[in-house]
């Protein structure tokens, strides 16, 4: 008999609760006592294994001070998409690296910036290191491609 396996959105969810709490330093026993519940049952929400009932969503939503769509925004424009979530295995990897030290760090300088086009341009450069430190293919660019890409 094998382990039920949570629904992608249920840990999605249960990873922004956990990513939330963490930018607030606020430990797990702490959320449990504001919303009434056990530090263990808030370990199942945030894995995705229990799921949240609406009316307490609303109650973490407060504690979090955030609004309730929060938790299924994927970024400030859009609402949850499941296509992407693919297998759990990929969506821990991302809850992983969003409560590690390096990720928090990175989404509490993000958020402070309020400019989106200053945004856009991080998420570029991002986007532009994480593609150059992938492996080249069976050829090297030729210079005037690469610096018709650097100016892009």
């Amino acid at each position: 008999m094998s382990a039920k396996v949570p629904n992608p959105i249920d840990a999605y969810v249960g990873s922004r609760v956990r990513t939330r709490r963490l930018m607030l330093g606020m430990s797990q026993e702490r959320l449990a006592e504001q919303i009434g519940v056990t530090f263990q049952q808030v370990q199942k929400y945030e894995k995705g294994t229990n799921r949240i009932g609406a009316s307490r969503l609303q109650a973490i939503a407060g504690v979090l001070a955030v609004p309730v769509a929060f938790f299924f925004q994927q970024d400030t424009t859009q609402p949850l998409n499941t296509d992407g979530l693919g297998a759990i295995n990929g969506l821990e990897d991302l809850s992983d690296f969003l409560t590690s030290k390096e990720g928090l760090g990175l989404n509490k300088a993000f958020m402070k910036i309020n400019d989106p086009s200053v945004r856009q341009s991080v998420l570029m450069l991002i986007k532009s290191l994480a593609n150059a430190s992938e492996p080249l293919a069976d050829h090297v660019p030729h210079t005037t491609s690469l610096s018709a890409s650097l100016r892009n």
